[in-house]
């Protein structure tokens, strides 16, 4: 380890022709390629004159949640030479410790050295860029950009700003699937070519994580008519079938061809997995690497140097790179057919973080998880449905009514048998995750029970005239009462019944109204509501008693009221004599 740390310390060799120009020599240059062993903070200042690997989206591994480096993502896009400048996006995304980094580094010494027909570098000299080492580890986090955006003239003579993305791997042991979603969704919403690095072979799960990672990608972004992302080439490290499909890209092509074929007899599953990556992506591609030898991936010292990987490896990938770097292949990042800029990509990344940052999308879930929601739910709606027929039998559709307490009990009997069968059921999930959808169950059958409450009253005559009897018994009431109380003298509360009265024959006009003609129906279950409370007080003794502890009140009041006015005379009397 310590030799590679020095050899990083020397910096990279770049190969010049030496002036017979029969062979090259390896030059090394200090500032050829940086140092980049050690990341800045966010809170540190962004230095463009030493370009190294800069962290624009954060990952906060406490809650899970990623935050953008705004005044970084600025400082580099925002340069006066480029921001006005279509931009080439170039990101690498893909499963954790499969080379992702070590694979943008050459696309760096590319970049550096592209005029050079030796960019791959020199046997001896380290690989530096994005930071890379061995073991089963992860190394990078959140998604970093280079510092240095590189300006490159297209054949048909316009610049282009090309930026390298380097993303969080994939499904380590520290991230939830959210946050493996987020990072590639937003890599794959701001980037023109995304490299899909895989090994060995393309299996159904890395599909099937490629769909829903770009399902998540597309809710993310605005209602688009057309196919929501560019250029997704298919990396497959360590390919060990070359007799079947050749290194490179056309042997890729034949082997994605058939991988992403729908066929007739298919499950519907696999069928829409590939129909949803077709629509997903304007242009796809794939790329065969063989592996780049024992050493590099058994010595613990390995450092980058060519001498170390196989040829077979360093043959193709003097193919792969230029394939997605060169000037005549760049493909320039667009949304919704439109061409966007160092300076639109600043606010794009503004835009689609604070999305996921927010509550509007759902959040992805593992197959385990997702699975476990369907079986239960599925187990819940099966007890919802026997308890809905039990009760149907009872109670519903032109069933007689039934005495409330009937009513109950049944429900009790139904709810019982409901759980059970929910119970019975073989859920995944464990018992604790189980509980959640039980209780669940529990809330939405008293929901159910309390809408069949509801059509059992409704069949019930004396219930549709309920509110009608009850205006009428007040008014009754109240005329009754305002005739006693104003023959003994209580003028005060005659008139407050005949108040009372004159509301509640409004109130009678107004609900036979409203239940003629349709209008009015909030103030019509107003009336129904206030009936039925009062409706609840029908017990005779209740509203006797209650009467009459007004009366009572109203008369004492009166008598005291009314002693006084007869001894305040004599009381001045007494005082004048």
């Amino acid at each position: 380890m310590a030799a590679r740390d020095a050899a990083r310390r020397a910096g990279p060799a770049r190969q010049r022709p030496d002036p017979a120009g029969k062979h090259y020599e390896e030059e090394e240059e200090e500032d050829a390629l940086p140092d980049s062993d050690a990341l800045p903070d966010s809170d540190d200042e962004v230095d463009l004159d030493k370009p190294r690997p800069i962290q624009i989206v954060l990952a906060h591994e406490d809650d899970h949640n990623f935050e953008l480096d705004e005044e970084a993502l600025e400082k580099i896009l925002l340069q006066e030479h480029i921001k006005d400048l279509n931009i080439v996006v170039v990101s690498v995304a893909g499963a954790f410790r499969k080379g992702k980094s070590f694979l943008l580094d050459f696309m760096l010494r590319y970049m550096y050295n592209r005029t050079s027909p030796c960019w791959i570098g020199g046997n001896t000299e380290p690989l530096t860029g994005f930071t890379w080492r061995g073991g089963c580890e992860r190394e990078t986090t959140g998604i970093q950009i280079w510092s240095e955006v590189f300006v490159i003239d297209k054949p048909n003579g316009t610049k282009v700003a090309v930026l390298l993305m380097d993303t969080q791997g994939a499904f380590d042991s520290q991230s939830t699937i959210k946050d493996c979603a987020t990072v590639f969704a937003l890599s794959t919403m701001t980037s023109s070519v995304q490299v899909y690095n895989l090994s060995q072979n393309i299996q159904e799960d890395d599909l099937q994580h490629l769909q829903l990672f770009t399902e998540y990608g597309r809710l993310a972004m605005e209602e688009i008519y057309q196919k929501p992302f560019q250029t997704l080439m298919f990396l497959i490290r360590d390919w060990s079938y070359p007799y079947e499909h050749a290194y490179g890209l056309e042997g890729g092509k034949k082997f994605l061809e058939k991988r992403l074929q729908v066929k007739q007899n298919q499950h519907e599953e696999l069928q829409n997995v590939r129909k949803h990556i077709h629509s997903c992506f304007s242009n796809l591609g794939c790329f065969l690497l063989p592996h780049p030898g024992l050493k590099v991936a058994t010595n613990p010292n390995f450092d980058g140097r060519l001498n170390d990987i196989d040829e077979d490896f360093k043959k193709e990938l003097r193919h792969l790179v230029p394939l997605l770097l060169a000037p005549e292949n760049l493909v320039e990042k667009e949304i919704s057919g439109s061409k966007v800029t160092c300076r639109d990509l600043v606010e794009y990344f503004k835009a689609y973080i604070k999305i996921y940052q927010g509550e509007e999308l759902p959040h992805p879930k593992s197959m385990l998880q997702a699975t476990a929601e369907a079986n239960n739910l599925a187990a819940v709606a099966g007890a919802k449905d026997l308890y809905s027929k039990g009760m149907e039998q009872v109670c519903g559709g032109d069933k007689p009514y039934i005495a409330p307490s009937d009513l109950e009990r049944k429900h009790q009997d139904f709810r019982e048998s409901a759980v059970k069968q929910f119970r019975s059921v073989k859920k995944m999930g464990g018992e604790e995750f189980c509980r959640r959808y039980q209780e669940q169950l529990e809330v939405e059958i008293d929901e159910i029970y309390a809408n069949f409450v509801k059509h059992n009253d409704g069949k019930n005559i004396f219930y549709a005239a309920r509110t009608p009897a009850t205006l009428f018994a007040v008014m009754f009431a109240m005329y009754i009462t305002s005739g006693l109380t104003g023959f003994l003298g209580m003028n005060s509360i005659a008139t407050l019944c005949n108040l009372v009265l004159g509301m509640a024959l409004i109130s009678f006009c107004t609900w036979a109204y409203v239940k003629y003609s349709g209008e009015f129906r909030e103030v019509g279950t107003a009336i129904d509501q206030i009936a039925e409370a009062i409706w609840e007080q029908r017990d005779p003794r209740k509203v006797f008693f209650k009467l009459f502890e007004v009366l009572r009140r109203r008369t004492i009041r009166h008598a005291l009221t009314s002693v006084p006015r007869q001894r305040l005379p004599s009381n001045n009397n007494k005082k004048k004599n």
